[in-house]
């Protein structure tokens, strides 16, 4: 059974490269614009392996959407990655202590995001 990935971000170029990459590499994969979406998705019960999302979004950016995430039960040990522009020392404290798992910079090559992928999928 393949594994489902979500993917948060609001771009939808990334959005639809992200989503292509992990097809290919025989991913299910699940989409959302923004922080608001994904945790309505989230609350409505979809099952996910792996969340990954953006950290410049608007609403909702990518630290207090893994906050919440992290409240919710079903998905307080689900693996989550950033994805995104910034590469700031600060930014990563940030996200690790919001409860990222890990963490890719923008842009990355498909074999960048398939080894983080597996590497927190293990």
């Amino acid at each position: 059974m393949s594994k489902t990935i979500f993917l948060v971000d609001d771009s939808a170029t990334i959005l639809l490269s992200v989503s292509g990459i992990l097809g290919k590499a025989g991913f299910a994969v699940e989409k959302a614009s923004n922080g608001e979406e994904a945790l309505k998705k989230l609350n409505g019960g979809l099952k996910i392996d792996l969340l990954i999302t953006d950290l410049n979004m608007p609403g909702m950016n990518g630290i207090e959407l893994i906050k919440k995430v992290r409240t919710l039960g079903a998905y307080r040990f689900v693996p989550i990655l950033f994805l995104t522009t910034e590469s700031q020392q600060s930014r990563k404290l940030e996200a690790k202590a919001a409860g990222a798992s890990g963490w890719i910079v923008k842009p990355a090559s498909a074999d960048d995001l398939l080894n983080t992928i597996k590497l927190v999928l293990h």
